[in-house]
């Protein structure tokens, strides 16, 4: 199986990064505001409904505001990742939504074997005495994404589930390929679980948790842990996984049938999952970038996966949950049948998305009451 990246398509002339920065700002404060009718008839005509699901009207609306402003997958030109890298976080701070007031503390933590510090953010929530603690993971195909991306959601999370978030900046691909992103994310956890105490944190109940490729990442990172023994870190109490992108390479219905036109796109997972491989020595197949691959998931912790009804990584996200039952792995498994593929990025555009945002939030908070 070839690692090399797919053969490139004919460039196409992108709007300037000024003209993607306003439209970003701009969209969340008009789209929630348009009646569900006028949002269809806006984006073109009825309603979309595919394999049984109804896309939400606002993200149906979102969807070809994008396609109008020359957006047609999150990665914006292969050959110029800074300008995706900018555009990716532009969206998901406007569509973030208002920041919530908490403490936010920026940490350098200690890279894996000695190496450079990974970069994190340490939020505590208001008046907690003793919270849980999530080390999150974010999303953006290994390539894209950071601290500043998901800064809205650690937020949310953090004051609306009472728990300490912290996001770790792990290294992107395609300067750093696999398995640095692991390597990064399994020191963080480890970090985490030996300063747990000094962080104001429960050390007995620590979380791990991401979405998309940090899905992927939270999943490894609860494998490498199990692998490694109760001596040598403690095992996460849960595993928040959102939309996880668990097989770089395994073909799927949901694959086929978003493959375009819903945000992340075939050709973003195809681009993304090769940048992060390129140069690795690692197959696809490995259970270090492809954790449903794994041969064992037994002796796991329990998992919350979310996925969405529109989302290329629908199926696969649901196969993982699958193998985590009958593995005897507790599994809270709920899909959100009217989103797509980014949601918890998106609660600036209220309704139905920020209806599931709240929802996560809410379970997650009783799973890790229960632990």
């Amino acid at each position: 199986m070839t690692n090399a990246l797919p053969p490139e398509p004919k460039r196409k002339r992108r709007p300037p990064l000024p003209v993607l920065r306003v439209g970003a700002k701009l969209t969340p404060k008009v789209l929630p505001r348009i009646p569900a009718g006028l949002q269809r008839m806006l984006a073109g005509g009825g309603a979309v409904v595919i394999d049984g699901n109804t896309l939400d009207p606002t993200l149906q609306l979102l969807v070809a505001a994008l396609r109008l402003n020359g957006v047609t997958g999150l990665v914006l030109d292969e050959h110029d990742v800074a300008t995706s890298r900018q555009a990716f976080t532009d969206l998901c701070v406007a569509m973030g939504g208002a920041p919530a007031q908490i403490q936010v503390e920026a940490l350098s933590i200690p890279g894996p074997d000695g190496g450079a510090g990974i970069g994190a953010r340490h939020y505590r929530p208001p008046a907690a005495a003793d919270p849980p603690l999530l080390v999150f993971f974010h999303g953006g195909g290994y390539v894209l994404g950071g601290l500043d991306s998901y800064d809205a959601l650690c937020r949310l999370i953090c004051r609306d589930a009472e728990v300490q978030v912290l996001s770790v900046d792990y290294r992107l691909a395609p300067e750093h390929p696999a398995p640095a992103a692991v390597d990064d994310c399994y020191a963080a956890y480890r970090w985490a679980a030996e300063n747990a105490a000094r962080l104001g944190a429960d050390p007995m109940r620590i979380a791990v948790g991401g979405d998309s490729a940090g899905g992927a990442l939270a999943a490894t990172v609860a494998q490498l842990v199990r692998d490694a023994g109760p001596e040598a870190v403690p095992q996460p109490v849960l595993q928040l996984l959102i939309y996880p992108w668990t097989d770089l390479v395994a073909p799927s219905r949901s694959r086929a049938l978003f493959a375009e036109g819903f945000v992340l796109t075939q050709r973003d997972l195809d681009w993304c999952g090769s940048a992060y491989l390129e140069g690795s020595g690692l197959a696809a197949d490995d259970p270090r970038v492809s954790p449903l691959r794994a041969p064992d998931l037994t002796g796991l912790p329990p998992a919350l996966v979310l996925t969405a009804g529109f989302d290329p990584l629908r199926d696969e996200g649901e196969r993982y949950a699958e193998a985590l039952a009958a593995a005897g792995v507790p599994v809270d498994l709920r899909r959100k049948t009217a989103l797509l593929h980014g949601f918890v990025n998106f609660n600036e555009l209220g309704g139905a998305v920020r209806q599931a945002i709240a929802e996560m939030v809410s379970a997650l908070a009783a799973h890790l009451r229960r632990s």
